[in-house]
């Protein structure tokens, strides 16, 4: 509200005067009285993203428009990609930017129209990580068939590295498992992934990595469709198999990663030969290789006997004098 004294200044010769700084604080304290914070819903348009980390754009319909302003500190939950065309629904105040009379949207939240915000920044890391090469066959690696060390980066305490342990003992416990113990789910999981491949990497211990963890919803997977955790992958020297444990849905990470596995316990069934399988194709080879050597004795018999009897053998003056007469 006005000060009285300015009041009293604006109400002499019966005319009410505002100058026009005045004029745009009512104008804004009326609008945000009425409008505190609202949900607007349109295609944004004129988007810009500014050095400084606020992005400043246009939302639109049919037939108005108006600016709206997204400051940095509002971003942080922010899993999509924000661009011109995108349908929204912005939780927004409503004011007036003073210095120019602006009437604009001051947006604290944003929504896509019409799919979800995981989905969506799902569908838009796939689009420009395929754009880009991560995905391509012809890049994936063999799974060495009997590594001496796994490598596996997962939760310490999860049920993940209980079922890859389980598995490698029952199938061939001379091989050794490395965990690197990591977030998989929650603020900063994707990172510490990332940052756990990038250290297996340095140091070169293992011959194969299992990266994953156990089932669970969209969010509580959603940091292995991070970017931070596709860059890693790729990057890695050592082959990835992506043991993320859903069966139907696959991850980013399932798709830059040299093999997928459904499970972490298939994973280790994929990763980890099984002792007793290998001792039994052993020994079916041997036993074929025991046949082929009789076989070739036998024969080289049949032959050294069919020689002893011949006359060349039996006679051998004979045959000298023949030659020699």
């Amino acid at each position: 509200m006005l000060k009285t004294e300015e009041a009293f200044d604006l109400l002499k010769d019966g005319r009410r005067i505002y100058t026009v700084s005045q004029l745009n604080r009512q104008s804004r304290l009326l609008l945000e009285s009425r409008f505190s914070t609202v949900w607007v819903e349109g295609e944004i348009s004129n988007f810009k993203h500014h050095s400084s980390g606020h992005i400043y754009l246009t939302l639109k319909d049919e037939s108005a428009q108006i600016q709206a302003a997204f400051f940095s500190q509002y971003q942080r939950g922010l899993r999509f990609e924000l661009k011109d065309g995108l349908k929204v629904l912005a939780f927004c105040r409503v004011s007036i930017y003073e210095a120019r009379g602006q009437y604009q949207l001051y947006i604290e939240r944003v929504e896509p129209q019409g799919v979800g915000a995981l989905q969506l920044a799902f569908q838009q890391l796939k689009e420009r990580l395929a754009k880009e090469g991560l995905f391509g066959e012809e890049r994936k690696r063999p799974i060495p068939k009997f590594p001496k060390i796994v490598g596996v980066i997962t939760s310490p305490t999860g049920a993940a590295i209980q079922d890859i342990l389980n598995v490698v003992n029952r199938r061939f416990c001379g091989t050794h498992v490395l965990l690197y113990p990591v977030k998989v789910q929650g603020e900063g999981a994707a990172k510490e992934i990332a940052a756990a491949i990038e250290m297996m990497n340095q140091h070169s211990e293992a011959d194969v990595l299992i990266v994953g963890r156990g089932g669970g919803s969209l969010e509580d997977l959603w940091a292995f469709n991070e970017e931070p955790v596709a860059r890693a992958v790729f990057g890695s020297r050592i082959p990835v198999i992506s043991a993320v444990g859903h069966e139907s849905d696959w991850t980013i990470c399932d798709l830059v990663a040299d093999l997928r596995a459904p499970t972490p316990s298939a994973a280790a069934e994929l990763v980890v030969s099984s002792r007793l399988e290998l001792e039994e194709r052993l020994l079916g080879r041997r036993e074929r290789l025991d046949l082929a050597m009789n076989g070739i004795f036998e024969r080289s018999r049949e032959q050294l006997s069919s020689l002893a009897s011949s006359a060349a053998f039996r006679q051998p003056r004979y045959l000298l004098d023949q030659f020699t007469g």
